[in-house]
């Protein structure tokens, strides 16, 4: 059963970034885009598992900080070489000024 967690205050996160989260033995990658929507995928390249939160974010993109592999973080879909896999993504809601993600 998924279950909704806090993360940080969305101020935390500045627009157009990405935090890395840690939860329940998992790493999760947590993005705020320039509406202050927020969006939350897993945290590792499904590439060859580098940490997202490292990586460079641009619109809707997220780019690997090692291979410089791109997603879209808001589909999760594969969107440059070598990543081929899509990264899962999850629910995420801003409540009271603070970053939700549903895991």
């Amino acid at each position: 059963m998924s279950e909704w967690v806090d993360v940080c205050a969305l101020d935390e996160i500045e627009e157009e970034d990405v935090v890395r989260f840690d939860h329940g033995g998992r790493t999760f990658a947590v993005y705020r885009d320039l509406e202050d929507g927020v969006w939350c995928t897993d945290g590792l390249c499904t590439h060859e598992q580098v940490h997202l939160a490292d990586g460079l974010v641009m619109d809707d993109t997220i780019e690997c900080p090692k291979h410089n592999g791109r997603f879209n973080y808001k589909t999760g879909a594969p969107l440059r070489s070598p990543v081929c896999v899509a990264l899962a993504t999850y629910p995420a809601r801003v409540e009271g000024g603070r970053v939700q993600v549903q895991v």
